[in-house]
């Protein structure tokens, strides 16, 4: 079995009105080996492998619909298998693909094979990963077959590190949550994109009505809003001027400088970079000396600059508070990575179970992301006095890390409905004083239905490009279209978008 000839297609075309890529397939011997014949072995073992090919519909317009092919009769033909096989990675890896096409060709044991894709280089990784799967999977006597007829089958396949690795790859291709919700929101709209890079630069609009988006930065987002946000220093002391809620907070250049500051403050204490973002090399219920030395070394390998704050540890609930163009559109309250015990599991076993939530993925690739055993989460297991192998208590909670973001395992919860007025305005007043035309508040207290004049609460980060993922997709709670909402800032009702374009032929 071997591609013999391959097409990208990046517009309508002869298949699709859509991108499409088609391989010409050249199935060999395979072609006297539809899939029943096989056996149930290699069936039952790609089901295994690719679960979600139980919700193909395939011909049969309902879902199993495929599985029913696979087995019935004597089944279906490799090259069909290959186009699901395909669509159904790139749905793992996060493009949302449906359409595929198997036909035979004139010559016998060929095939054209067309499948939808989203990014090209993903939809070819998904075609060539999808032949080394199926090749795997056969038969040891047919392999034996297959290689005489001079097709390469890899020796040391290894399934989880190839979808692991094809998954990493996609998401370095295709465009993150925050980039894919605003390309959505403006295709809703009817506003034509056209991606600049192979990342998350996007140009939206034609001519002089185009507007530009880099993840959720922005044409209209100034550059010295995003200096503000990026030196924590600065934006502590703006928003401390304005009267706003902040911790007290120190800049150190040295770890016995940050033992005075930390002593000075009074423990507990809070150590961040000054200019990381996303929760990188921030330790927090720092309680001694020794604790504040470990810290101030994190925290200057994970930021690029040799200075480091001290502040006071404010406790409450984290929340992320959204605002663009003045306005909050969107609360999230996020909770750290953690396991729950029922007195039986390991530690290492519930993050298994965890793990096993089909809305957790790798990285970005689905609305949560997997628990992993890193640094940090060893760190706080020693802390613990605990080892993977521990067995917690029924109903006793153990964090894997002590900030939520979605990045590291954390789970959002909805509760834009029941901000205070008060923490609204707070809000709003802090993005607008950073001057950024989108911005995110991380606000810490104990509930943001009540105000923080009344409760207390400390604002600990406002940041520039903030995810979107949590807001979007949250665990709990209702979907906000915060994506909508930049795209009305940066295209009014009513404001045009494109210039008219004739095109002659003939």
């Amino acid at each position: 079995m071997k591609i013999k000839a391959t097409n990208v297609f990046v517009g309508p075309n002869l298949y699709a009105s859509f991108p499409v890529i088609r391989h010409q397939l050249d199935l060999g011997i395979l072609e006297q080996w539809p899939s029943a014949k096989i056996g149930k072995e290699f069936t039952d073992g790609l089901v295994d492998v690719l679960p979600g090919l139980q919700e193909h519909r395939c011909s049969y317009t309902e879902a199993g619909g495929f599985i029913r092919r696979l087995t019935e009769d004597d089944g279906t033909w490799m090259g069909h298998i290959m186009e699901h096989v395909a669509i159904e990675l790139q749905n793992m890896a996060g493009s949302e693909v449906t359409f595929g096409r198997t036909r035979s060709m004139n010559e016998e044991g060929h095939y054209n094979m067309v499948f939808q894709y989203q990014q090209r280089d993903v939809g070819l990784e998904s075609s060539r990963l999808a032949l080394a799967l199926l090749l795997s999977l056969m038969p040891e006597e047919l392999k034996q077959q297959l290689i005489e007829d001079e097709v390469k089958i890899e020796e040391d396949f290894n399934w989880t590190e190839e979808i692991e690795n094809f998954i990493h790859f996609a998401q370095r291709k295709e465009f993150g949550p925050s980039t894919g919700s605003l390309v959505k929101a403006a295709e809703e709209r009817g506003i034509p994109w056209l991606r600049l890079n192979q990342y998350s630069l996007v140009q939206l609009g034609h001519g002089k009505y185009q507007q530009r988006i880099q993840a959720t930065i922005t044409s209209e987002t100034r550059h010295i809003g995003v200096e503000i946000s990026c030196d924590k220093e600065d934006t502590h002391n703006l928003l401390n001027d304005l009267g706003l809620p902040v911790p007290l907070q120190l800049m150190v250049y040295g770890e016995s400088q940050a033992i005075r500051a930390a002593r000075r403050i009074g423990f507990p204490v809070v150590l961040k970079p000054l200019n990381a973002n996303h929760g990188r090399g921030v330790s927090i219920n720092l309680q001694d000396d020794e604790q504040v030395k470990t810290a101030f070394e994190f925290a200057r390998e994970q930021g690029t600059s040799r200075a480091v704050l001290v502040e006071s540890y404010v406790t409450g609930l984290d929340h992320r508070m959204l605002a663009v163009d003045g306005q909050l559109v969107a609360c999230a309250k996020r909770v750290p990575g953690h396991v729950v015990g029922d007195g039986v599991k390991t530690v290492s076993e519930l993050v298994d179970l965890v793990n096993e939530d089909p809305r957790r993925g790798i990285g970005h690739e689905k609305v949560l992301t997997r628990l992993e055993f890193d640094k940090q989460a060893k760190r706080l297991l020693d802390e613990a006095g605990y080892e993977e192998s521990t067995i917690l208590e029924k109903g006793e909670i153990f964090y894997m890390r002590k900030t939520a973001n979605l990045s590291t395992g954390g789970t959002a919860i909805d509760v834009t409905d029941i901000v205070h007025p008060d923490n609204k305005a707070m809000a709003e007043r802090a993005i607008r004083a950073v001057d950024l035309d989108v911005g995110g508040v991380d606000f810490l207290t104990d509930d943001i239905s009540q105000s923080y004049k009344d409760i207390g609460g400390a604002i600990v980060e406002v940041n520039a490009a903030p995810g979107f993922r949590m807001h979007v997709a949250p665990s709990e709670g209702q979907p906000r279209d915060v994506a909508g909402a930049v795209m009305d800032m940066l295209f009014p009702p009513g404001a045009p978008f494109e210039i008219p374009i004739a095109a002659i032929t003939g």
